[in-house]
């Protein structure tokens, strides 16, 4: 496999992470006929803001590198919140 093709590979993985957590978003609230964000949000979150972080630095876009580094951030602060709690 050529490294192009691999990371486009880990981009389009990083995407479908986030795609995720808004259709179990929108599944979720559908379901309980309100807005409702399930902590699966928020490992997708993580998920996909990692892995497209990393693609990020591979293409050595700052502007990409700089919105996922804050994200990746807030997503793990959330957890952190959600599991302190318990």
């Amino acid at each position: 496999m050529k490294a192009e093709t691999f990371w486009l590979i880990v981009g389009f993985l990083g995407q479908s992470l986030f795609f995720c957590r808004f259709l179990f978003q929108w599944i979720v609230s559908e379901k309980e006929k309100k807005s409702i964000i399930p902590v699966c949000f928020w490992y997708f979150s993580l998920g996909g803001g990692v892995i497209l972080l990393i693609y990020s630095l591979y293409r050595r876009d700052p502007v990409f590198i700089l919105g996922q580094s804050f994200g990746v951030l807030i997503y793990a602060r959330n957890l952190y919140f959600i599991y302190r709690k318990k």
